[in-house]
């Protein structure tokens, strides 16, 4: 294959969050010759999902995440989903340390920051399943710096603020790793873009929605744009299309008419949260605090008390709680789900409906709950927790995708990030997010890998100078995976290893 090759491609991303501009920044990295044409439905980039103040801020490293943990019908503990996540994340993190080290985007406090993570449970049960936990990651490289303790005086020092006014004769235990992050993804969202606003062969246009999408005979697609400011319609012709469009990302692969939208379908679930208001409190608590989702109840429920920082200044959040209505964004259309209901996919969301009534039932659950009920399970982390010194605010939608599966079946409903394309590999959709924003660079590189074979071996000592364990396995190669954390820790200035 020959450089010009690697030319002349005309690249469509529709949408502007954490994927969207990972996308398209990769792109302008490895193929600088290429167009790129990026359009976001609203005037300005990450202000969705990706959005600061619409999710937990979690760098998904599976520290203190228990669900990426299974224990076995034996009693082990299978720790391999861990890794993956946590090598996952490490990938992200040697992408934005790479631009930040290149000059690409700066200040990278204003994104990512030191906090430890720490996970918190109660009763014998899973006291004993965090236990077997830290035992096991304790044998594990990525994850051997983990501390365990049962002892209350031991996590006052690490939780204050949630081991004040407790009842005596309670059953706890905590593990902790200090090398937890908290990410702004709004801002490292907006960095991003800002740095693609500069290259020359990238177009980023605000306020523009897609509406439609045609395939030609020549392969190439038409895509409809509607400018939203003006109301004027014109069509932008691309050899690829990236959907990278959040929750909307199921409609605009409903539109392009491929087969692979067939029997995919989705459930949009708003997160809401308590947001403390009393900075003597916030104060108190520094750390993201995990622990065990409900007997019966799906991934999602994890209640978590997390230290955030927005806007320069530290905040505490705790939830999540859930409402569910039928927009897939936060700012969509209450006919989106309606919508998105087709002869081709109401088989696989009646089944879906069937088979996961404990969903169904916590969705209600949580749409009767009031403020008391709220401020009760808060209470589960903070005992002495006062009604005045928090508030509920409505964070970012999630839509869970819900398909036909060759091993769980038909309507299973997929907690992650599922990367879809065309037979032809021409159109390429993100769906789902959870923990999409924090393994964005992992998906960026699966669905380039899968989508772009043609140009892989051109791109591959570009990607390694972004990336340096490219290729390599940071869960086999220790001595590679504490160099790369070393460097990256420099470079994102999170000072870890001074």
């Amino acid at each position: 294959m020959t450089e010009a090759d690697n030319q002349h491609k005309d690249i469509i991303v529709i949408g502007a969050g954490i994927i969207g501009t990972s996308v398209a920044t990769m792109l302008s990295k490895v193929s600088p010759d290429w167009n790129i044409d990026m359009y976001e439905r609203l005037d300005e980039a990450g202000i969705e999902s990706s959005n600061e103040k619409n999710n937990a801020g979690t760098g998904h490293a599976a520290l203190c995440e228990l669900n990426y943990t299974v224990e076995q019908k034996d009693g082990s503990i299978d720790a391999s989903k861990a890794e993956v996540i946590n090598e996952q994340f490490e990938l992200s993190k040697q992408f934005w340390g790479s631009l930040v080290k290149n000059g690409d985007i700066s200040n990278p406090e204003e994104f990512i920051q030191p906090l430890p993570h720490i996970s918190f449970v109660m009763g014998p049960t899973n006291v004993e399943f965090l236990r077997k936990r830290y035992e096991k990651l304790k044998t594990i490289p990525m994850f051997d710096n983990i501390e365990y303790t049962e002892d209350i005086e031991t996590m006052r020092e690490w939780m204050p603020l949630m081991m004040r006014n407790r009842k005596p004769g309670q059953l706890m235990a905590a593990s902790k790793i200090d090398e937890g992050t908290d990410v702004n993804y709004g801002a490292l969202t907006r960095k991003l873009a800002a740095y693609l606003e500069k290259q020359s062969n990238v177009s980023l246009k605000y306020n523009h929605e897609v509406i439609d999408l045609t395939q030609r005979e020549d392969g190439k697609w038409e895509v409809l744009v509607r400018n939203r400011a003006t109301k004027e319609k014109f069509v932008k012709v691309a050899d690829k299309v990236f959907i990278g469009a959040g929750g909307y990302s199921i409609p605009l692969l409903q539109k392009s008419g491929i087969a692979q939208r067939q029997n995919v379908g989705g459930f949009p679930i708003t997160g809401q949260f308590l947001a403390c208001k009393n900075k003597d409190i916030i104060k108190q608590h520094h750390a993201k605090v995990y622990s065990k989702e409900p007997l019966g109840k799906p991934p999602m429920t994890v209640p978590h008390l997390d230290t955030r920082y927005i806007d320069g200044e530290s905040t505490l959040l705790f939830g999540p709680y859930a409402n569910i209505n039928p927009k897939f964004l936060k700012y969509g259309s209450f006919f989106d789900l309606f919508g998105s209901v087709k002869p081709y996919n109401i088989t696989t969301l009646l089944s879906s409906a069937a088979k996961n009534i404990p969903l169904i039932k916590y969705s209600i659950d949580q749409m009767v709950m009031t403020k008391k009920g709220y401020m009760n399970y808060l209470r589960t982390f903070i005992p002495d927790a006062k009604d005045e010194d928090w508030k509920l605010y409505t964070a970012g939608k999630r839509v869970q995708v819900i398909k036909d599966d060759d091993e769980y079946g038909k309507g299973y409903v997929a907690f992650g990030t599922e990367v879809v394309n065309s037979d032809d590999h021409s159109v390429i959709a993100v769906l789902g997010e959870s923990p999409g924003a924090s393994i964005s660079f992992s998906v960026v590189l699966e669905a380039l890998e899968k989508n772009f074979k043609e140009d892989r071996e051109l791109w591959e000592p570009a990607v390694k100078k972004l990336v340096p364990s490219y290729g390599k396995s940071l869960i086999d190669d220790e001595k590679l995976m504490r160099e790369t954390r070393k460097e990256t820790s420099e470079n994102l200035n999170l000072n870890y290893y001074n």
